[in-house]
């Protein structure tokens, strides 16, 4: 292959979103800032590119963090299906703070995948949610009916056919 050769590019479904967290000074005796997700929200070109404030009254500021974008890929549409099938479809959002200045946190990144989320979780990431809407959720279940496939169940052998020493 002449390396002047560039492969196609696979467009994936995605949306641009940003997101709105806020934070709360002194919220109790132990606590110098308690930040919280408040939503997620389609993207608008007036949102610009840099994270803006758009509330401060000294102990509540709300922020707007734009430029987020998710993409749906077909391995994670177990993930995609977990979501929907909880009942209450969510966005799922990491989110860090400053070591060295407690009162600065940010989101990292957005993701509607319910493994990916507990991936996440895993690796102690701090991760919060806030319902996914409408329009979203049926965005979410179209591409999840075409991609997700259930691994086909096996059955399992009864515990009296095994060697004693093969048994659980």
């Amino acid at each position: 292959m002449s390396s002047d050769m560039r492969l196609p590019t696979i467009a994936r479904p995605s949306v641009q979103v940003a997101v709105v967290m806020e934070r709360q000074a002194r919220p109790n005796q132990w606590e110098a800032w308690r930040f919280k997700l408040i939503d997620v929200v389609p993207a608008e070109p007036a949102f610009g590119s840099a994270p803006r404030v758009l509330r401060d009254d000294g102990t509540f500021q709300r922020k707007l963090y734009p430029g987020f974008t998710v993409e749906l890929f077909r391995d994670e549409a177990e993930g995609y299906h977990l979501n929907l099938a909880s009942g209450a479809p969510v966005w799922f959002v990491v989110w860090r703070s400053d070591d060295e200045d407690p009162s600065v946190a940010w989101p990292e990144t957005v993701s509607v995948s319910y493994t990916e989320a507990g991936r996440w979780l895993d690796a102690q990431e701090r991760v919060d949610n806030v319902p996914l809407p409408a329009d979203i959720v049926a965005w979410l279940q179209g591409f999840t009916e075409e991609h997700y496939r259930p691994e086909p169940k096996q059955r399992r052998r009864p515990q009296s056919f095994l060697a004693p020493g093969d048994r659980q």
